[in-house]
């Protein structure tokens, strides 16, 4: 009874899938081919990542992919709604989530990176002192210095709120600002004002040259690295397969040099980590 139950909840969570399935737009579009597939993803889009993984699957498919940008909350969300096709996002706890309660599949690790704590070169709030993530976030909110927050529930403002909770701590007050903005826009917020913020490590090796303010302060916590997942709509959902042969792709050798080879021909290293690598710090 139970599985029936379940069963008929799904088909009509498919149902109103279908019906959703075209209300989002398309950041970028990738390709040319008639067959048009909807990724949601925040970070590796913005910094041009997905361009490249969608340039070399469509050229084996003859497809076009649609990047929806968002971050990872909200990514889920339109998986949830159907109103895209995959999502690739780092937010485990709520990954786990949707595949137990079945509306998403063929969560694949592809990858990972690292939050980096940036700040004033002085370092007002002595951060690069601290031992733990959450012990530079307690001299931050001790010191009241200026702090962004994204506090856009992206998996980047997930980590941050988790912190502060190891933390102990609820930020509030003038110095914690919240910019409800992307990543590199935040990253160039906190630099204006000399603030803090924590950014992922892909974005900071992109933008550091135009942050004159800025440097990595705080690094190396095992809780600040950050692994990336891909996900899928259920079977019987419109371009189920092509979104399981595109994660299957972000899986495969080709997807995974790609992936750690990203950025090493713009900016002299690395902006991602394989899903090899990856895998220690998956849980």
């Amino acid at each position: 009874m139970m599985k029936h139950l379940a069963l008929i909840s799904l088909m009509l969570l498919l149902m109103v899938a279908m019906a959703n399935a075209s209300d989002v737009t398309c950041k970028s579009s990738y390709g040319d081919g008639k067959v048009v597939y909807k990724v949601a993803t925040g970070s590796p889009g913005e910094l041009g990542l997905l361009k490249v993984l969608a340039e070399a699957f469509n050229a084996k498919h003859g497809t076009t992919m649609c990047w929806v940008k968002a971050g990872s909350g909200k990514s889920l969300k339109l998986l949830k709604a159907g109103q895209v096709d995959a999502c690739m996002v780092h937010a485990p706890a709520a990954e786990k989530l949707a595949v137990k309660d079945g509306w998403a599949v063929g969560r694949t690790l592809i990858g990972s990176n690292e939050f980096y704590i940036v700040g004033p070169k002085n370092d007002p709030a002595g951060i690069s002192k601290a031992k733990t993530a959450a012990d530079a976030y307690a001299r931050i909110a001790k010191a009241k210095h200026p702090f962004m927050s994204r506090g856009d529930n992206s998996g980047t403002n997930k980590k941050e709120l988790a912190i502060w909770g190891k933390a102990g701590i609820i930020p509030s007050g003038d110095w914690y600002i919240i910019t409800k903005a992307f990543m590199m826009a935040t990253l160039k917020q906190a630099n204006e004002i000399n603030g803090y913020f924590m950014t992922d490590s892909s974005t900071w090796v992109a933008g550091k040259k135009e942050m004159g303010n800025l440097k990595v302060l705080f690094r190396g916590d095992p809780f600040l690295i950050n692994t990336y997942h891909a996900l899928a709509m259920p079977n019987g959902a419109p371009n189920h397969e092509l979104a399981m042969k595109f994660i299957n792709f972000l899986g495969s050798k080709d997807g995974q040099a790609i992936i750690e080879n990203y950025g090493k021909d713009l900016y002299g290293e690395g902006m991602y980590n394989d899903a090899e690598y990856a895998k220690q710090y998956d849980h």
